[in-house]
């Protein structure tokens, strides 16, 4: 056989290896996709004490923010997954999907057809995906991204209709529904000079954190939804507050001694609300609340005043030493943060400066569901020991972002 022959037969012994492991990796990567919205179905927070998938996904593969995120969009386009309240979530490909997992199929690819069966009309998504598909088998992605564009055109070839309509001259109205599921929907419409400055206010709120858990994959609505929840602190904190029926404003949370303890159960929210145990234990700590906490015949056993159990005096105390949130990396001034107790009081745990640390609200919270613990060093400054699955070693780790006090010669 001569030289060229040889190279012949390498270079495709060669191509079909390459062929080989590429469809290993796409049909791995489905795999991956498909456990992902298995773990969002279960409840990422509850599993791993992360806001999201995405996020998780960021800190175990150590890949980018977007690359993270668009991973797991593709994952849940190709595969069914479950609301908070159980009832099923479709996927929008089923069928996709399904040939993904054999390892046929590009990311390229998948993102053509899922973009395009997205813009189909309903009634004609099945068939949309399942010509897609077929034509997928000796196209690559470009082809198929071309052939979507002319389904589409044909199935709507006058486009979307142009809205006439004059827009509403906007004026300040708001309204506030709490939903039978316990979430509250905010509506409302401001004039201009509002807007802007609640739009300063939020935007101020609602930067990226960067922190030692990770780098922060919220969505603009759930950085901006955070934001307006850290407002409302801010508000609740203000001396200037009106008074309320003869108290400042504040809320009322009754929960069981026992339920309070473990975490397990409910939590009368003001009038009609509920929530979590657990979250009862989480404002427990420093209350913007007024804890009502029960005996087993629901007789008060304890009922707390605003800013229950830290006195102005120990704040400031926490305010000097910690300087912001605590927690690794965090940039939260003081005035964002909480107080925290290493040792629920619940729990026995006393309130005293070696007991306490600043957190923010979202590290508060993180700190309560995940595998993150803290805990106040030999030296008297709060340290916090990172989940195994994080580091393995679990070294402790500080916050050292924030600007120390001086210290005289």
């Amino acid at each position: 056989m001569s030289s060229v022959a040889v190279w012949q037969a390498d270079a495709v012994a060669l191509a079909d290896r390459v062929g080989e492991l590429l469809t290993r990796m796409r049909a791995t990567e489905a795999e991956l996709g498909t456990l992902l919205v298995e773990i969002e179905t279960r409840g990422v927070m509850d599993l791993f004490g992360y806001r999201s998938v995405a996020r998780l996904l960021e800190h175990l593969a150590d890949v980018p923010k977007a690359a993270a995120e668009h991973v797991v969009k593709r994952a849940r386009a190709l595969n069914a997954g479950q609301n908070l309240d159980g009832s099923p979530i479709p996927a929008l490909a089923p069928a996709t999907g399904a040939t993904a997992s054999t390892g046929a199929l590009s990311n390229p690819t998948i993102d053509a057809i899922v973009d395009v069966v997205k813009q189909a009309p309903p009634e004609h998504r099945d068939r949309v995906e399942q010509d897609l598909l077929a034509f997928a088998e000796d196209a690559g992605h470009k082809q198929v991204a071309a052939l979507g564009t002319r389904i589409l055109a044909h199935l709507d070839p006058d486009g979307p209709e142009p809205d006439d309509t004059e827009p509403a001259t906007p004026t300040r109205e708001l309204s506030l529904r709490r939903k039978r599921s316990g979430i509250w929907e905010l509506h409302g419409t401001f004039d201009d000079e509002t807007g802007t400055r609640a739009h300063a206010v939020l935007d101020a709120l609602a930067q990226r954190r960067s922190s030692d858990e990770g780098p922060d994959l919220r969505s603009p609505q759930e950085r901006y939804g955070d934001a307006f929840s850290d407002t409302i602190d801010l508000a609740l904190n203000s001396p200037d507050l009106p008074i309320q029926a003869g108290e400042r404003a504040h809320v009322m949370v009754a929960v069981s001694l026992e339920d309070l303890k473990t975490g397990v159960g409910k939590a009368i929210l003001g009038d009609a609300g509920t929530m979590s145990a657990a979250e009862a234990r989480i404002h427990a700590c420093d209350c913007k609340v007024i804890p009502a906490v029960l005996g087993a015949k629901s007789d008060p056993l304890d009922l707390g005043r605003f800013r229950r159990l830290i006195s102005p005096g120990l704040r400031r105390a926490l305010y000097l030493r910690d300087r912001g949130c605590a927690f690794p990396g965090c940039h939260r001034p003081p005035r964002h943060c909480q107080g925290h107790h290493l040792r629920h009081w619940a729990d026995g745990g006393p309130t005293n400066l070696g007991n306490l640390a600043l957190m923010c609200s979202h590290h508060h919270r993180l700190l309560h569901r995940s595998g993150w613990e803290a805990r106040i060093a030999t030296d008297g400054l709060p340290e916090f020991l990172p989940p195994a699955f994080l580091d393995k070693q679990r070294k402790p780790r500080r916050n050292n972002l924030h600007q120390p006090l001086p210290f005289a010669a």
